[in-house]
Parts: C-alpha cells; structure tokens; sequence
C-alpha cells in the first residue's frame, strides 16, 4: 500500500508541476496589458510603466514564474492587483461558500443516484428501470443555469420558500445552509443522473459475472448477490465519478454562483478575468487544479482499499 501511495503521490508532483506551467503560460499569454487596463485609455505611457513596475509585470516571464510558484510552495499566493488584499486572504472567504456548496451538492446527488442506481439495476428491463433511465437523460439533457433559473421562479418567487440569491454567512448556520439549497439542487441534478446510470451500469456489469452464479447456485437470491457481493465490486467506476463531480463541482459552479449572486471560488474567479488581475487568476485555478488533482489521489487510495489487486499490481 505504501508503495502504491508513493507511486501515486510522484504523479501527483508531476502533475503539479505540468499545470502550473500551462496555467501560468496561458494566462500571461492573453492580449490586453492589465496595467493600463486598470489606469484606463488616458493614462500616459510614463504612468503605466510606473505600474508595471510597481506589479512586477516589468519582470522576465521566468522569473515571475519562479517568484508565482516559490511564493504558493510558501503559502504566499500573491497580492490582488484589484482588490489590494492577499489572495490567500480572499479565496479564504469564498472557499467557505464553493467548498459547502459543492459537498451539499455532492451529497444530495449522491443519496439519489445510490438506490435509483440500485433500484434500476434489480429491476432490470421492467417500469422501475425504465422509468429511472429516462428520468437520468432528462437530467443529463437540462442545462443546469436553466434548471437554476426555474427553480427561483418556482421556490423564490412564486412560493417565496427561499431567497432568490445572496449568502447570509455562516452567522446562522441554517440561513447559510437554506441559502445554498437551491443552488446545491441546481447543481447536483445533472451529477446525480450522471451517478445513477454509472450506478446501474456497474452493477449489471457485476451481476453476470462468474462469482455472482456461484453467489446464487449456494442459495442467496438475486437482492442478496446484490447487496453482499455485486454492490462492492460495483463501487469502483462510481468512486471515480464522485471524485471527478467534486471537482467539477467546487470548480466549475460558475454560471451557479452567478445565478444567486454566492461570493465563491467562481464568481470571484469571473471577476478577477473581467479585471484582469492576473495573480487572482492563476492563484486560483492552480489551487483548484491542485484540489482535484489532490480528490485524484484519494480515490486512487480508495480504490487500492475497496481492490487489493491494485496493490498487488503496484
């Protein structure tokens, strides 16, 4: 297990090492000079260069990336050019809306995807099944923004259960939790038919196998096999879904976050673009890279615990 952990945590370097270059190399490719974008058309050449300077843009593209990446292995992700505040400073105060709005969202999608999954799967080609088949491609096929929009309409306008946008803070927790409901539900509905089908796909899979007959042939029934043989081996292929939704999740709520107006990870890095503050930018999405390459790794632990023949090939 240790070397199988060692083996993962080396690629998990590299890995490292390949984004931060991609990331750093495309961002600091994008047309538009972020000193004059922020001094306006007016400014004067001798004032732009002043601030170039005062930003460090002055610099060889080497050494600002040296100094980028030094500073993040130090915790140092750099000053916010927009917001004079350390970045480390502010994806402190938003990841405490991203990081709660993606594990509610996991969590929802998860609890439904499990026993439809498993539903679906015992009840092979019958109504049950079908019906939940077709429940998931209409999932996968609605566009989450659009999913978000109707249910403000429905839950926040018409009914006024909830608030149409915004975040309370965590002050009160349940006002914090109930602001993030509808986005979470947003969210979680593609993933969690996403989740099922994997679900009941993995689990057909696991059902005609040859240790299953045998399961049957010493006398458990169908739900039985299921439950103490299928459902285990099944968990494989749905562990690296859920790995891959949280990240989708905690990086990619985007459009979300800008639906309900949350201060996440998301919308700040919208902002940051619009701005061009390049260092929130890059801090940002290298620490989110650095999130799901980190979720990677767990699951891959995960996998060599639920399936020692990873590790027997480690």
């Amino acid at each position: 297990m240790i070397r199988f952990a060692l083996g993962r945590l080396a690629s998990l370097t590299a890995s490292l090492i390949v984004a931060s270059i991609v990331i750093f190399a495309v961002v600091e490719v994008i047309p538009g000079d972020p000193a004059a974008f922020m001094l306006g058309v007016n400014a004067r050449p001798d004032t732009i260069a002043a601030l170039r300077a005062e930003m460090g843009l002055d610099e060889p593209m080497v050494t600002r990336y040296a100094a980028w990446v030094g500073g993040m292995v130090q915790g140092d992700f750099g000053m916010s050019w927009t917001y004079k505040t350390p970045v480390a400073t502010l994806v402190a105060d938003r990841i405490w809306v991203s990081l709660p709005l993606a594990i509610y969202a996991l969590a929802l999608s998860t609890l439904v995807a499990f026993p439809a999954g498993i539903y679906a799967a015992s009840r092979r080609g019958g109504a049950g099944d079908t019906a939940i088949m077709g429940a998931t491609q209409l999932g996968v096929a609605i566009p989450n923004f659009w999913f978000a929009m109707i249910l403000v309409l429905i839950f926040a306008i018409n009914l006024r259960w909830f608030s149409a946008g915004g975040f309370p803070g965590w002050a009160d927790p349940f006002a914090a939790i109930k602001a993030l409901t509808l986005p979470a539900i947003a969210l979680a509905l593609p993933q969690a038919a996403i989740l099922t089908r994997v679900m009941r796909s993995s689990l057909l899979d696991m059902l005609g196998e040859d240790f299953m007959r045998t399961a049957r042939a010493k006398g458990l029934t169908r739900r039985q096999a299921l439950w103490r043989h299928a459902l285990r081996n099944a968990l494989i292929p749905v562990l690296t879904i859920i790995g891959l939704q949280f990240s989708f999740l905690l990086a990619g709520a985007i459009i979300i976050e800008q639906v309900f107006f949350l201060p996440g990870l998301g919308r700040l890095i919208f902002q940051a673009i619009s701005a061009r503050d390049l260092i929130v930018v890059e801090s940002v999405v290298m620490l989110l890279v650095f999130t799901v390459i980190m979720v990677n790794f767990i699951v891959d632990l995960t996998y060599a615990a639920v399936d020692p023949r990873l590790r027997a090939r480690a």
